[in-house]
């Protein structure tokens, strides 16, 4: 494995609160340690089809209290292919992409798992998912959040309801 100089991050499958954060605590501490980074767009679709855009810190600047990713993300089917992993890889060769930092699910992370045994490359994952459903994870990226607010609306419901006359505690 050579030097690291070169990160990329991506987020793949479905969104979770908390991931443009992790977008950017990824890239302002690889800026701060002397890395390069690059956001990748649509998840693997996107590493797989080289939407790859250089992050400085004003990519990331003001993104923390939105939802979603301001990366985008996806399911890929053409990355669960070696045919797929294999143009995924050449994508990163032609960016000078040396590691990827993955934030998604179950199968984002174990499509990086597969991808980083192929290839002998530094895959990083952190776990994003609202399922709460990773082995070896307390809490995920989102999980908190999601919980908070299935809460306050059911909170809201049964104010509206008691407000109503619909039913009574």
């Amino acid at each position: 494995m050579t030097k690291i100089k070169t990160i990329g991050v991506l987020t793949s499958g479905g969104d979770a609160p908390g991931m443009n954060a992790a977008i950017r605590a990824v890239t302002r501490a690889g800026i701060c340690n002397g890395f390069n980074i690059k956001g990748i767009y649509r998840g693997y679709d996107g590493l797989i089809n080289g939407e790859i855009e250089d992050f400085t810190t004003e990519n990331v600047s003001g993104i923390i209290m939105s939802g979603g990713t301001i990366l985008k993300t996806a399911r890929s089917g053409e990355f669960m292919t070696p045919e797929g992993r294999e143009e995924a890889y050449r994508q990163m060769i032609a960016h000078g992409i040396d590691a990827l930092v993955i934030i998604g699910g179950n199968g984002s992370l174990s499509g990086a798992m597969e991808f980083a045994k192929e290839h002998d490359i530094c895959c990083i994952g952190l776990p994003g998912t609202i399922d709460n459903d990773l082995y070896g994870t307390d809490s995920t990226i989102g999980y908190d959040t999601t919980m908070n607010t299935i809460v306050e609306c059911v909170d809201r419901i049964r104010d509206t309801a008691q407000s109503t006359n619909v039913f009574s505690l």
